[in-house]
């Protein structure tokens, strides 16, 4: 963990700055969604690129759990959001997309990430 400018900066496989009142793009995916025997060059790509690679990955994936693509599964993910945008206040939306395995959302937090992300995927 570091800190730039009064600003959290956490680093796993990407960064992750903390930061309220900023727009940030999230996205998490279905457990199992990218297959195990995979390695990745994250060391060789930039953030952006490695983001890119994992992206197409799951977009083009025809294996793994694909939840998502059904209707009610997908709407409670809708509802999760906007219950957690408009009853608890943690964020306002700007976009999202469901996918069949993972889900891409453009917010602005009003609560540090951990808990935002907490929140809406424990809901």
């Amino acid at each position: 963990m570091g800190n730039y400018s009064g600003v959290r900066l956490y680093r796993r496989r990407l960064p992750h700055v903390y930061e309220t009142a900023q727009p940030v793009f999230l996205t998490w995916r279905l457990h199992g969604s990218l297959p195990y025997n995979r390695c990745f060059p994250a060391a060789s790509l930039s953030s952006g690129k490695a983001f890119a690679v994992l992206d197409r990955l799951l977009d083009l994936t025809r294996s793994g759990p694909l939840y998502l693509r059904q209707p009610e599964l997908a709407d409670m993910i809708v509802e999760a959001i906007h219950y957690n945008a408009n009853t608890l206040g943690h964020y306002v939306w700007h976009a999202y997309v469901v996918m069949p395995n993972h889900v891409h959302m453009l917010v602005t937090p009003a609560v540090a990430l951990p808990k935002l992300t907490k929140s809406l995927k424990g809901t």
